[in-house]
């Protein structure tokens, strides 16, 4: 064994305030799901519907900051010295990305969303039309783009700068360090690692319960095996005992595998689906799609129905923004632990353009293919996500050829999926929780990982997981405004850069 993985733990108060938070919140989903899911939902509901103009105009920020930022002479500056180089090919590292970041999420929504949207569209819209069909392809794109990929951008850059650049811990208060100093304000440096913790273990156990779930569902439509409590705590300790091997294997190991094949299998899929489904129709859609997105990019980034009312944008646009923020502290702790050595050109470009990218693609090829079904051949697969959206990936395979192919892949790579973001997870955790060691032991990860199970398992059997999942919500307002500190963090630290635009003083000191 190498000294990394012998080293003794480092416990906290960051460790056993929120591990004991989390276990509250478990307790409580147990014996009362139907209490924390009320309050929960009434405090989530207030948020956004007092601070959902906040929440779109602060991605709308994160976006446009990253974009200048990357196109800056400050593009050039390494995550790193000088002298550094990436820890890993480009390929592998867009797969850790995806991996770690909403890849399971696209597979489950990469055709239920846009099937939601054009059975239930906005604006009005009649739904199951032509128009409603396009709309619902244009926001998919939108919620599944830049938008979101910039809210982990820019938290994975203040991370990396500061761990990688300025020698920090790899810390979310860490970040703070030049508005508020680097002595001192222990309770808010504190308090912001805790919010991160929590947020974290409970975006990730309550994203594992769902897959948990879609996996069910695909094993009965494949199997017809049951789809109950029980199968589904089978298939958790199932999963439990594969991301914790992964997490005992490293970073270079696990991790670093598992991303690669998720990514080979995810591409590989799109182009069979791509190739036996409605080509012609797919290609075309997206390129309206795309076309859409572009010329509405402002419109959408900023809607609201003030004057109408409703709540569509609310319960899609609002949640997506407050859902990637509460998961950013994990996505961008991650994303920066795998990314030493980039450019920040490099680094914006990988993570805000390409997985955005893959996922415009996903959604193109997949929803594109259940909305031809619907328009062209009177299949019902709007009707039947509408009534179970875990079924989404399934139903839409009935209609193609080799169904039972495609079904044991997809099941594959969400069972992949699930591996990579628990394990990363884990990760993340450790390092959270171990006062910014990016090498935490395994002991450390290990309880994160039990823990993230035990949240999954408990709350399935108490059909708590909607009210988790919302409770880890609540955490995004405040983390939107930790989230704008980071930006003014950076800017105001990376102007005092000496190796930017000081070529020519560089070069008097050199002669």
């Amino acid at each position: 064994m190498d000294k990394v993985q012998e080293k003794a733990p480092h416990w906290n108060v960051v460790f056993w305030v929120s591990s004991i938070i989390v276990l509250l919140f478990v307790i409580w989903g147990a014996i009362s799901p139907k209490s924390l899911g009320d309050n929960a939902a009434s405090v989530f509901d207030f948020t956004t519907y007092a601070f959902g103009w906040f929440y779109l105009i602060a991605v709308f920020f994160f976006t446009i900051f990253c974009l200048i930022l990357a196109i800056s002479r400050y593009g050039k500056i390494r995550l790193g010295g000088d002298d550094s180089r990436p820890d890993y090919p480009f390929f592998t590292w867009i797969g850790m990305l995806f991996s770690a970041g909403f890849g399971v999420g696209l597979v489950f929504w990469g055709v239920a969303e846009p099937m939601s949207h054009y059975f239930e569209p906005p604006m009005g819209i009649e739904g199951q039309s032509e128009e409603a069909a396009r709309v619902s392809m244009r926001y998919s794109f939108f919620h599944w783009g830049i938008h979101q990929w910039s809210v982990f951008t820019v938290v994975g850059l203040a991370l990396g700068y500061f761990q990688y650049r300025k020698k920090e811990k790899g810390m979310i208060s860490t970040t703070f360090n030049p508005i508020i100093g680097t002595k001192g304000k222990t309770s808010l440096r504190r308090t912001i690692d805790i919010l991160a913790v929590i947020a974290t273990i409970t975006g990730v156990a309550t994203s594992l319960g769902f897959g948990i779930l879609q996996i069910n569902g695909g094993l009965n439509s494949v199997f017809d095996l049951p789809n109950n409590a029980m199968m589904q705590l089978i298939i958790t300790g199932v999963l439990l005992i594969l991301y914790l091997t992964s997490a005992m294997t490293g970073l270079d190991k696990g991790i670093k595998w598992l991303s690669n094949l998720n990514l080979g299998l995810a591409l590989a899929l799109m182009i069979i689906v791509l190739i036996m489904g409605p080509t012609v129709f797919i290609l075309n859609s997206m390129t309206l799609g795309i076309g859409d997105y572009i010329s509405k990019f402002f419109e959408m980034s900023f809607r609201l129905t003030p004057y109408k009312g409703g709540t569509w944008v609310r319960d899609w646009t609002v949640f997506y923004w407050a859902w990637v923020i509460a998961w950013s502290p994990f996505v961008g702790s991650f994303v920066a632990r795998v990314s030493r050595g980039r450019t920040i050109r490099e680094f914006i470009f990988g993570v805000l353009i390409v997985p955005p990218f893959i996922a415009i693609l996903w959604i193109a090829i997949f929803g594109g293919t259940a909305l031809n079904f619907d328009l062209t051949q009177g299949t019902n697969i709007a009707e039947l996500v509408n009534k179970d959206v875990t079924s989404a990936l399934f139903v839409t395979y009935a209609q193609l050829p080799f169904t039972f192919l495609f079904s044991m892949l997809s099941i594959l790579l969400i069972f992949t999926f699930l591996i990579t973001s628990a394990d990363s997870a884990t990760f993340v955790l450790g390092i959270m929780t171990s006062d910014g060691d990016l090498n935490p032991s395994r002991i450390v990860k290990f309880i994160w990982g039990i823990l993230m199970a035990a949240i999954a398992a408990v709350l399935i059997i108490s059909s708590g997981l909607q009210g988790l999942q919302t409770a880890s919500l609540i955490a995004a307002l405040p983390f939107t405004v930790i989230l704008i500190v980071m930006c003014l963090s950076i800017i105001k630290v990376i102007r005092k850069e000496p190796s930017v635009g000081l070529g020519a003083s560089k070069k008097k000191i050199n002669k």
